[in-house]
């Protein structure tokens, strides 16, 4: 039997049945309305079917089972008038590398067009055994659950990728016939062959996903919406074989929902961001939040004219005008992530620029001071990756080399000052001195961003972007420089190694502060060696202290490393789970797995000495970048 969740505790529950489907692409197509407090559109989801599931009928699995044992009325939604694109008039010889750079956006109808002009579908929920034994000749069909709170779904539909221009080459069959069933079966069988493209088509691939999102709609799903789940159907399907693998869901987040924060910047602009929430964004968009449904994404964001559009992707967006007063920001990623490192900002943000020779001046410095470990990258070029495939760095020499990837920073208005006196300064020297320690960069890019002063937090590092509080501007290098380093650590310890259970935070958050102190040693080339080792025993004393007044004044099932002991990392048959205590109000506080995870790995680097720690932790690194992890 499945775990019965119990939302109104502390644990986080984790709804989507990933072992029934995993979503390896996302395709969000929306609309931020800073009037309404909003954000509107469209995502479709391209799935997988789950490996056990494959080649099997699993009409009775509890994988199709809701993890709340609820019930619900499950209807169709209503017409909804929706913008679509003729997918047909689109050409199939447009070149893949120019695509990848810069997403073409197609011309936009009248405003009344792009507007959905149907209700919020409404869900009577109640309790019963069962929620998805929906009769069909005595079967039940296959329920896909997603994770979702806080938005109003207003259609879910099944996208019909066999009408786009060119898809014929991913069909095995070159007879195509009319029947309903070999059409379900051809739609499927066109995903399949897109999501498991090679690495080396990825810009191809990313170019079919763009023109398949785009194909009209061929059938409403039935669907309903629970306190943490949206639950899709497809009458008389009853595998998740045969269930539709491209759906579309068009929906709206609400102004009160936890994923996003709307408010005003330092210089009194508004803006909204992704500020970490505890529910991570469910909120957002619907999704599969287990670190286990890596996946990629693209998102084409459209808002006012005088709003920058920062985004977790690889390309450095330029705005495209759709229409008077509105601009188009297109973002994608290749690397396969959790939905959860998904991260958006959208305000009146400045560009911090310099003298372009102060900056080349501070890369070539570094570069200098990094190409001994450069060089040491080059005994690893012949290594095999462990992950799933995709456009690894690790594997491309250029990247190898690079020891300062291309940087941005933004800030309101009247923070750029500030940001020009450190910030600028310090990130090559941060970067380089990260390089010089681990390695290849994991992403290609790096916007780093002076988030409002409502962020609870010193720092949040996602893929390509690193949002930082103001609070560290006034501390000046130093604290700026540290801050800097932890977060530009998490793109090894946290984002290309991630933790398998959401539990397990030390793994990213005790790496991230060990290493800090590493990386900011190594950037202030200007100190002499007992100088950084005076620095770093007085952070130590200091570190323990906050430890100690921690663990005598908190819970102690709170300040446990693994709360989950030996299920750790464990998932029912479905797929779902919980993150323990993930949704407690006090533990948002707390530092002790940044701190019993530091003293940890200090004692590892003391026994075995700081120099050979060092190149084992970079070893670690090239063998399971992009991959999830468990303490073992």
């Amino acid at each position: 039997m499945e775990t019965q969740l119990d939302p109104a505790k502390d644990d986080l529950p984790l709804m989507a049945n990933t072992s029934c489907m995993l979503v390896k692409h996302y395709v969000l197509d929306l609309d931020v309305d800073f009037k309404n407090k909003v954000i509107e559109g469209s995502i479709v989801l391209f799935f997988e079917t789950g490996s056990q599931y494959r080649n099997a009928s699993i009409s009775d699995k509890e994988c199709c089972q809701s993890q709340f044992g609820e019930t619900a009325k499950v209807r169709a939604s209503e017409p909804c008038h929706i913008r679509m694109i003729n997918v047909s008039t689109c050409s199939s010889e447009m070149e893949y590398n120019d695509f990848a750079v810069s997403s073409k956006e197609e011309e936009t109808t009248s405003d009344e067009n792009s507007n959905h002009s149907n209700n919020e579908q409404a869900s009577g929920i109640s309790s019963s055994k069962d929620c998805c034994d929906i009769e069909n000749h005595g079967n039940k069909d296959f329920l896909l659950v997603l994770d979702c709170c806080d938005l109003s779904v207003l259609k879910v539909e099944e996208v019909d990728v066999a009408a786009v221009s060119g898809i014929e080459k991913f069909t095995r069959s070159a007879k195509l016939t009319r029947v309903s069933k070999e059409l379900e079966d051809l739609r499927n069988q066109i995903v399949r062959e897109l999501v498991t493209l090679p690495a080396d088509r990825w810009k191809e691939q990313l170019y079919y996903f763009t023109h398949c999102s785009q194909a009209p709609g061929c059938g409403d799903l039935l669907f309903t919406t629970g306190t943490w789940s949206l639950e899709i159907r497809k009458s008389g399907i009853q595998t998740p074989a045969d269930f539709p693998h491209a759906i579309r869901i068009w929906y709206k987040t609400k102004p009160e929902g936890r994923s996003v924060t709307w408010t005003t910047d330092q210089s009194g602009k508004p803006c909204v961001y992704t500020m970490g929430s505890p529910i991570n964004n469910r909120a957002l968009f619907p999704c599969q939040e287990p670190p286990i449904a890596l996946s990629t994404w693209q998102a084409s964001i459209r808002a006012a004219a005088g709003f920058v559009v920062l985004m977790s992707g690889e390309n450095s967006a330029e705005p495209v005008q759709l229409q008077e007063g509105i601009l188009s920001w297109y973002y994608y990623v290749s690397m396969p992530m959790p939905a959860s490192t998904f991260t958006i900002a959208v305000g009146c943000w400045q560009e911090v620029k310099q003298q372009s020779f102060k900056q080349t001046a501070a890369i070539q410095t570094n570069t200098e001071f990094s190409l001994l470990s450069s060089q040491a990258d080059f005994r690893w070029r012949e290594e095999i990756c462990g992950h799933v495939e995709y456009p690894c760095r690790f594997q491309n020499p250029a990247a190898r080399l690079q020891a300062v990837i291309p940087h941005r920073v933004f800030a309101p208005w009247c923070l750029m000052e500030s940001c020009k006196e450190y910030l600028l300064q310090l990130i090559p020297q941060c970067l380089s001195a990260a390089y010089a320690t681990l390695g290849t960069h994991p992403f290609s890019r790096l916007d780093v961003l002076i988030v409002p002063s409502n962020f609870s937090s010193l720092g949040m590092a996602s893929p390509h972007i690193i949002f930082l509080s103001q609070s560290v501007l006034p501390g000046g290098s130093h604290l700026c420089g540290t801050r800097l380093c932890h977060e530009i650590a998490h793109a090894w310890f946290g984002l290309a190694i991630g933790a398998r259970d959401w539990t397990e935070e030390w793994l990213s958050e005790g790496f991230a502060t060990f290493l800090e102190d590493v990386f900011w040693a190594r950037a202030q080339q200007q100190l002499s060696y007992d100088e950084v080792k005076g620095q770093q025993e007085l952070k130590a004393l200091l570190r323990w202290r906050r430890l100690r007044d921690e663990v005598q004044n908190s819970e102690e099932e709170l300040q446990i490393l693994r709360p989950k002991m030996e299920s750790t990392g464990e998932l029912s048959e479905s797929g779902a789970s919980v993150v323990k205590y993930g949704l407690k109000a006090e533990k948002i506080f707390m530092q002790v797995h940044y701190l019993k995870g530091y003293f940890l790995l200090r004692s590892l680097a003391r026994t075995i000495g700081e120099a050979s720690y060092l190149v084992s932790l970079r070893k670690f690194v090239l063998k399971f970048h992009g991959q999830l992890i468990l303490s073992q």
